[in-house]
């Protein structure tokens, strides 16, 4: 039994780590009042960027880079259209999501079947890999891994204990007084959605040159909506992001790991779906929106003018 338990933790830590990204990029996003549903579209371009950069070039890194700056384009797109033309942000992230899972059946075409040409090596911490129990559990992962978990405690400290991240927070919160204090809330929604596209980017980046090494079309498989779940889930907070999508992983792991013991995979598949469901009901209204801490001015389009 504690065997399974171990096998199904450290298994969790690859499965959530894409989530972490997409979280962490969709927590900023919101933080300064934008909602954007495209992050399903991001990761998929972002997987068929990286999948392809990296075989064209056999550097990962690189591969990793390109996913990236993709998404954060993209990103850009969804900005334009909500923040300058005040589009429904609703209706922008959904057509960026379709534009993504289309787009990236296109340019992967020529991928399906095709093996990895390299592959992230995991990277044991001297000294704290060998602990019993704890070493193989936290400090045998790749690189990216390492680097997921390690954005988390930056980006509270800039979120809650610096001026850009207050300042960032003052335009979710109130952008007509965060503007009257001299702060340029387009330029502060901006660099927040794109840095957004950019973690989206490298989740996506994950799926296909690290967590499964292949390109396969629609590999994201509805992560893109589990991160917004996990944002609302988390309560925009990083820390609390970090639980929440290696709990989800964990979840995910669990479909495979209890099928052998005759439980219907059908269901198992449903479960991460059914828990996606259930936390966008809880915070569908006003109210509870407010009560779990939502950015009051999450999903409304700023006009100075209107100030």
């Amino acid at each position: 039994m504690w065997d399974f338990i171990l096998l199904v933790l450290r298994a969790a830590i690859p499965a959530g780590t894409p989530l972490l990204f997409g979280t962490l990029g969709e927590v900023t996003a919101e933080r300064s009042g934008v909602l954007n549903l495209g992050v399903e579209g991001m990761m998929i371009v972002g997987a068929v960027t990286a999948f392809g950069v990296t075989q064209s070039t056999g550097n990962i890194w690189l591969g990793v880079a390109a996913a990236a700056l993709v998404g954060g384009i993209l990103a850009l797109v969804h900005a334009f259209a909500s923040i300058t033309l005040r589009v429904n942000q609703v209706v922008s992230g959904l057509a960026l999501t379709m534009l993504g899972l289309g787009l990236s059946g296109l340019v992967g075409k020529r991928y399906i079947g095709m093996p990895p040409r390299t592959r992230f090596a995991p990277l044991a911490v001297p000294g704290l890999s060998d602990l019993p129990i704890i070493g193989p559990l936290f400090f045998r992962y790749d690189p990216l891994v390492y680097l997921a978990i390690a954005l988390v405690p930056v980006l509270w400290f800039i979120l809650y204990k610096t001026r850009w991240g207050i300042t960032l927070r003052s335009v979710g919160e109130s952008p007509a007084t965060a503007d009257a204090l001299g702060v340029n809330v387009f330029r502060v929604r901006y660099l927040a959605v794109f840095f957004g596209g950019l973690m989206a980017g490298v989740g996506g980046a994950y799926l296909s040159v690290v967590y499964t090494t292949a390109w396969i079309e629609g590999m994201t498989a509805g992560a893109g909506w589990i991160v917004i779940a996990l944002t609302i889930f988390a309560m925009w907070d990083p820390v609390r992001a970090l639980l929440g999508a290696y709990l989800f992983g964990g979840v995910r792991v669990l479909q495979y790991r209890l099928q052998p013991l005759g439980i219907s995979p059908n269901l198992l598949n449903m479960l991460p779906f059914i828990f996606t469901i259930l936390v966008l009901l809880v915070s569908a209204g006003e109210a509870m929106r407010k009560r779990i801490g939502a950015p009051e001015a999450l999903m409304q389009p700023y006009m100075r003018e209107e100030r």
